[in-house]
């Protein structure tokens, strides 16, 4: 940005909120999207009373239940992530999301479908892909790093919903997209709900994208190569200035 230079992806504050997860759902709720229940401990609340911020969680706990994820806020690849099945695994949960950022998340369980949707910017503005579906990995207890990196089953490419589902995510996809003011290119994770609803999960500004990823799979199986989606990035960089993003 300071040296004047285009770059493919999203600016400075739709980066930010991408990687912030705290902040990333605050936006989305904002402009009506569905998320699920949550609760932020900051880093001085957790330094001026443990106990409190502990009760906030043992709180959060009883009106949703257990378990819970205990997440760092801004980091990523699921590292620093512990699921919590009772108030035992509370305090080494929030130690080790902590060993990552000093701010944390805690999530409650949502019950469904990993549902993921690509969106790229053209000329007339962004559009989506089709989606893809994450299957769960029978070994792990949720999808952490091994399950992501090194035992992950190939995701469904398109995911096998309704046309008004995959209508439905796509247009959610483009809103999550246009909400954080991104730019190029986001993958937009979902769940589906046992219930049918589409709930916003995260946001990716800069996704995985070798040409196996999910990302390109998704746009590839919208029509668009690998070469081609590379270029039409670069494109929609050089078409914008730099500067107040």
């Amino acid at each position: 940005e300071l040296s004047g230079i285009p770059y493919v992806g999203s600016g400075v504050l739709a980066s930010a909120v991408g990687q912030d997860k705290d902040y990333m759902k605050r936006v989305f709720t904002s402009f009506g999207l569905k998320v699920g229940p949550y609760v932020t401990i900051r880093p001085r609340e957790w330094e001026a009373d443990q106990a409190a911020a502990t009760a906030k969680i043992l709180d959060f706990a009883g009106e949703h239940g257990w378990p819970l994820f205990v997440k760092p806020a801004r980091a990523g690849s699921s590292i620093g992530i512990t699921k919590v099945d009772d108030p035992s695994g509370l305090e080494e949960a929030v130690r080790e999301a902590r060993r990552h950022d000093p701010k944390i998340i805690v999530e409650a369980l949502l019950r469904g479908r990993e549902i993921e949707c690509g969106v790229l910017e053209f000329e007339d503005g962004p559009r989506a892909s089709v989606p893809a579906e994450i299957p769960p990995v029978s070994s792990h207890d949720f999808y952490d790093f091994e399950a992501k990196y090194i035992d992950s089953a190939s995701g469904l490419v398109p995911a096998p919903m309704t046309p008004e589902q995959t209508a439905e995510v796509q247009r959610l996809a483009i809103e999550a997209f246009e909400a954080a003011s991104c730019e190029g290119l986001v993958r937009a994770d979902f769940f589906l709900t046992e219930d049918g609803e589409f709930v916003i999960n995260e946001i990716n500004t800069m996704p995985g994208f070798t040409p196996i990823s999910m990302y390109p799979r998704m746009w590839q199986e919208s029509g668009i190569e690998y070469p081609e989606l590379v270029d039409r990035l670069i494109q929609a960089a050089l078409r914008r200035s730099t500067g107040l993003r």
